[in-house]
Parts: C-alpha cells; structure tokens; sequence
C-alpha cells in the first residue's frame, strides 16, 4: 500500500511540475521514480523533506525571474529541471532512504537532513545570491568575481544557504514527530546548518576548482556553457566529467557526512 500511495503522490507532484514547467518531461519521469521510492521504501519523513525541497526550490527559482535571466544565460542548468538535476539534488538521499529500509538507524536519517539541507542551501544561495546588490568574491582568493561566476560567493547568498538548511531541519524535526521516531529538535537544526553551509560551500569550491568551465569568445565571460552569445565556448579549465549535475551530487554527499558526523557529537 505504501508503494502504491508513494507512486500516486508522486505521480501528482511530478505531473503538476511539468505542467508548471519547473520539470523537463524527463526530468518529471525522474521525480515520479524518486518520489515512489522516497515513499514506498521510506514514509512521509523521507518523502515530506523531498516535496518541501523541490516546492520551495522551484517557487524560488521563478522569484524575479527577469532579474536573474541574464546570470541564467551562464549556468549549464537553469530553473526548469531535466533528470540529471533530479537525481544530482536527490539521488543521495535515495540511496540513504534505501540504506534505511534495509538496515534502519538513526544516522541514515540525519545524513538524509544534511543531503537535502546541502541541495537547499545551494539551490537558495544561487537563487538568493543572483539578487544580490554587491559583487560576489571568490571562495578561493576572497576577490572580486563577475556575477554568475562558479565559485562567487556573497553575504545575501550565505544568509540564505543558512536559512535553506535550518529549514530542512525544521520540517524534518515535523515529519519525523509525526512517524513516531525518537528525536530532538537541537539534534535536526545543527544538521541541517552544518550539512547545508558545509555542501553550499563545498559546491563554490568544487565550482571553482574542479567543474569544468569554458569562456566565450565574444564577450569574455566564464560560462558552464558549450555555446554563449551565438559562438562556441573555450575550455579554460576543470574536468570534462565535472559538470554542474556532478557539483550538486557531491557537495550534497559532503553535506550528508557533515550532518551525520555533527549527529554523533551531540
């Protein structure tokens, strides 16, 4: 019966996505998989934290839309999700959700609220952090970085990559009330800051390392893209392999060690 209320709860939301243009059709045949998963193998704590990222992440992509097209213009991936940005945000913490249904503890909860507090920081710090009236510095050198650039980071951004992460941790404090599992509510909050601060950051760094990025040959700008301003882009640096899915994916891994180590000191 689980499964079979975890794929209709699914199949609304995914479907309602795609029809708002927050999901790619893949992207949404992504979403029905996970959310059936998410919900079937775990229950509404695993599925609720789920839902509650990907409402507040596509409301806030759509926030000022036009303030932040150009920016958009940059990113390799933008506000409507294809799969591979589904799975990148959330394939982690379905793999824990399994983990847990296999062999249930504790920890694989708290590294769930890391994971998905990591995708939430970062998604709001990106969105938050576009809107910001002063130039983002990098991560790496603390200098001044053209808007939009891999690795920029601002104090608007951080604010929100805060407030995304303590929010995770809040509804997951809710939702695990409701299934009956032994918690506290300080124990939630630290590993939803630490998990989502700790992946939000990872993900500037490996954005300014490791992920691959290239620069357009007609206005100069470091892009995510193959092709800007009509011409074809240059790599300039990173891993071809690196790409933006493969940032989020692993900052969120990073994310869910933070919390569940934090979990363990407290």
């Amino acid at each position: 019966m689980d499964w079979l209320i975890g794929a209709l709860c699914a199949l609304v939301v995914a479907g309602g996505a795609f029809w708002k243009r927050s999901l790619t059709l893949p992207g949404a045949a992504a979403a029905f998989i996970m959310g059936t998963i998410y919900f079937g193998a775990g229950n509404l704590l695993w599925f609720g934290i789920l839902l509650v990222f990907f409402i507040s992440s596509s409301l806030l992509s759509k926030f000022k839309q036009a303030h932040k097209a150009e920016l958009e213009k940059s990113y390799a991936k933008t506000g409507t999700r294809d799969a591979g940005q589904v799975f990148a945000n959330g394939g982690a913490g379905m793999l824990l959700c399994i983990l847990n249904a296999v062999w249930p503890h504790p920890g694989w909860v708290y590294a769930y609220i890391g994971v998905m507090a990591a995708a939430t920081a970062d998604t709001w710090a990106t969105e938050w952090g576009g809107l910001s009236r002063r130039q983002p510095r990098s991560v790496l050198t603390g200098k001044i970085v053209p808007p939009g650039t891999s690795g920029g980071v601002t104090l608007l951004g951080s604010t929100a990559a805060a407030l995304g992460g303590l929010m995770i941790a809040l509804f997951g404090w809710l939702f695990a009330g409701w299934t009956g599992m032994d918690h506290l509510l300080l124990e939630f909050l630290l590993a939803g800051l630490t998990g989502g601060l700790v992946g939000a950051f990872a993900d500037s760094f490996f954005g300014a390392t490791l992920q691959v990025m290239y620069r357009c040959p007609v206005c100069g700008k470091d892009v995510e893209v193959l092709t800007h301003c009509g011409q074809p882009t240059r790599h300039i640096r990173g891993q071809a392999w690196m790409n933006n899915d493969a940032v989020n994916f692993l900052s969120s891994c990073i994310g869910g060690l933070a919390a569940w180590a934090i979990s363990l000191l407290v």
